[in-house]
């Protein structure tokens, strides 16, 4: 058939099509799969009873069924559930906002394919405009969110090699340049796939970057603090006119409710409802609705920091100490676990690419993502790209291990 260009996005064979093209399939068919890939959380007994509480209670109390189901939002979102992140944000963090800083979005990567194309893309003197990747690898759901091509301009990151056989990505600075073309800086914290968490340090000097070329700095923060506050290392949230601060339900254990959180300059929250006036009319009520009580009483802080970040910090120890037997005569390297739920696993000298090992994996009924999806816009050839993977563990103990020694018996087989 015959499409636009842009259509041609979705009906060609896009990384992250084809992935969740394989965890759906894989999820739906008969066969067992050990599901290493994809980003679905945990399912935690603590949290499921908090929010199954709030559906159950919720919907007996008089006509609220019929108003979630029954009532568009307003563009930007649920109205009450806007404020009560800003009061939680005010009190929890010091930021001066109210509920015309806070847009809701239709899942983190609507926010994102707004975002990126409000501030980069063609404009109407003829210009076109990039956003500013200073630290890859970074999350592969960017990749294919703009209106136009070639809308990335990113960097290698420094390797710093700790003890352990792990490694830790840093942004360089000496190298980053930013350009007239460039129209935003975008980062994730902590960084999906790696688990990398930039320090408060270098998220001051990319915030001094952005208003010294009055850009902004969008922070993807879907699992950092306030909530879920999936991060193993203490960090300081910071917001001003220049920044845009993305927050998610996803990762708190709400992934189908599908809600995303901008929290921006008025203008630019303006501009996302705008957006999903356009696209949806109005972002979806559920989510909103199941965490409303959790973000206004303060809770949420309180099941993230007691509950959801132990849940996930022992995880990753038990992943972590999987290694040496599942990977024993593997040259690998891991980056350390400072946030999220994942290991990136660097094999180095590998001498098959991280797509051809996928796919003998996935032969043997593990799914992992491989590496060279999650490098938009790094110019020239570097080997590193091929040699990694991404393997969450937020799956059982008993699959995470498997997983691993089928990873490192294929391994052994190269």
């Amino acid at each position: 058939m015959n499409v636009s260009t842009f259509g041609e996005k979705f009906v060609r064979d896009c990384g992250i099509l084809q992935l969740m093209d394989d965890l759906g399939n894989a999820m739906a068919g008969g066969q067992e799969m050990i599901m290493l890939g994809g980003g679905n959380p945990s399912r935690i007994p603590q949290v499921e009873a908090c929010l199954r509480e709030r559906m159950t209670t919720g919907m007996a109390d008089g006509d609220a069924f019929e108003r979630l189901g029954g009532n568009y939002a307003p563009p930007a979102g649920d109205r009450a559930f806007r404020a009560a992140v800003a009061d939680l944000l005010r009190r929890e963090c010091g930021w001066p906002i109210d509920e015309n800083n806070i847009a809701l979005t239709n899942g983190s990567q609507t926010a994102f394919f707004y975002l990126f194309n409000l501030f980069a893309g063609r404009f109407s003197d003829g210009s076109h405009k990039k956003i500013l990747l200073p630290l890859t690898p970074e999350y592969i759901g960017y990749a294919d969110v703009g209106l136009d091509d070639d809308l990335f301009v990113s960097y290698r990151p420094e390797i710093e090699h700790l003890p352990g056989r792990q490694f830790k990505y840093r942004v360089d600075f000496d190298a980053l340049r930013v350009t007239d073309d460039i129209g935003a800086i975008c980062v994730s914290r902590p960084t999906n796939p790696t688990g990398n968490v930039l320090t408060d340090d270098e998220i001051a000097r990319l915030h001094a970057i952005a208003k010294h070329n009055d850009i902004p700095l969008i922070i993807d923060n879907a699992y950092g603090p306030p909530f879920p506050g999936i991060l193993y290392r203490e960090v300081r949230p910071v917001w001003d006119e220049h920044i845009v601060f993305c927050l998610s339900l996803s990762k708190l254990g709400l992934p189908g409710a599908r809600t995303g959180i901008v929290v921006a300059r008025p203008e630019i929250a303006a501009a996302i409802g705008a957006a999903n006036a356009v696209l949806s009319l109005a972002p979806g009520n559920f989510g909103a609705y199941m965490a409303h009580d959790l973000v206004r009483s303060g809770d949420v802080l309180r099941l993230s920091r007691e509950v959801i970040q132990p849940h996930y910090a022992a995880k990753a120890r038990r992943a972590l100490d999987c290694l040496p037997t599942a990977l024993r005569d593997v040259d690998y390297y891991v980056h350390a676990p400072e946030g999220a739920f994942f290991l990136w696993l660097w094999f180095k000298d590998m001498p098959i690419s991280s797509a051809a090992l996928y796919e003998r994996l996935k032969a043997r009924r593990v799914l992992i993502v491989p590496g060279h999806y999650f490098f938009p816009g790094l110019p020239g050839e570097w080997r590193h790209t091929e040699e990694c993977i991404r393997m969450n563990y937020a799956q059982d103990d008993a699959i995470v291990r498997e997983g691993l020694e089928i990873i490192g018996d294929e391994l052994r087989r190269l």
